[in-house]
């Protein structure tokens, strides 16, 4: 056998160890991929809880389809204005009257964390309160309001306690997570004793106390230092604000706190 020839099996045998010479070590390659078909989007599940969220104790406050559990400011039914649309509450606007279209919980919450979707209208303006009591002429004279806006939108200037996902008037969200106009955001409302938090798109945008002399402090230099128990209610109903401008909900479910 030549020193040549000897190279040259020595160079075949290699070449077949490492399957690059076609037919010794099988036609196909080592790794195959396999094409496949994109999947279809899933569409999320609306007004509908999962299985963990009612392990967790999770329950809807809107069923998708009608409005029970729901009622007006001062009403026993529901507001001129408010209708199910789509799978979501929806205000439209025609029948507005900043607070006189409130939409509100039939029941009473104490301590609880709220989770919801919204989309507002361009320009629009609206809010969720909690722990709101009917002894005086408006719901935000009493509770304290978790803003919703179309800042980009709006016609005015607006200040940071009146961004959307600050505790109106007193505390600025720290950032701005808000989509646009017409799309859906989701929002957590926490409110545990005296602790509250604002959460927007999963965004924690604001937390503060209630009861403190800070708190009292910042009422006493708004418009609330009008209304002495303002904010400083243990329990009250849910709203849902009409501030004369198209707002859609949806997805509405609560857990409510020891």
């Amino acid at each position: 056998m030549s020193a040549n020839f000897s190279k040259i099996g020595v160079t075949l045998i290699l070449l077949t160890v490492l399957g690059i010479v076609p037919g010794c070590a099988g036609e196909q390659p080592a790794e195959t991929v396999k094409s496949e078909e994109p999947a279809e989007p899933v569409e999320p599940v609306v007004n509908a809880l999962t299985d963990t969220e009612t392990s967790e104790g999770w329950r809807l406050l809107f069923d998708g389809q009608t409005t029970e559990g729901w009622r007006g400011f001062k009403l026993d039914e529901v507001p001129p204005g408010w209708v199910v649309q789509d799978g979501a509450l929806y205000f439209g606007g025609e029948h507005g009257g900043e607070g006189y279209g409130d939409l509100m919980t039939a029941e009473q919450f104490a301590n609880f964390v709220l989770k919801l979707e919204w989309k507002i209208s361009p320009g629009g303006n609206s809010g969720i309160l909690y722990r709101v009591t009917e002894n005086h002429d408006q719901e935000f004279h009493t509770g304290p309001e978790f803003q919703i806006i179309d800042a980009p939108g709006f016609p005015e200037p607006l200040e940071g306690g009146q961004l959307a996902g600050a505790n109106y008037a007193l505390h600025p969200p720290t950032k701005d997570v808000v989509k646009p106009a017409g799309e859906w955001n989701t929002s957590t409302l926490v409110v545990n004793g005296a602790h509250v938090e604002h959460w927007i798109n999963g965004e924690k945008l604001v937390d503060y106390e209630l009861w403190t002399d800070e708190w009292k402090k910042l009422v006493a230099e708004t418009k609330f230092s009008e209304w002495p128990d303002y904010g400083l209610n243990k329990t009250g109903y849910i709203v849902l604000q009409d501030h004369g401008a198209p707002v859609w909900f949806r997805n509405i479910k609560i857990r409510v706190l020891d």
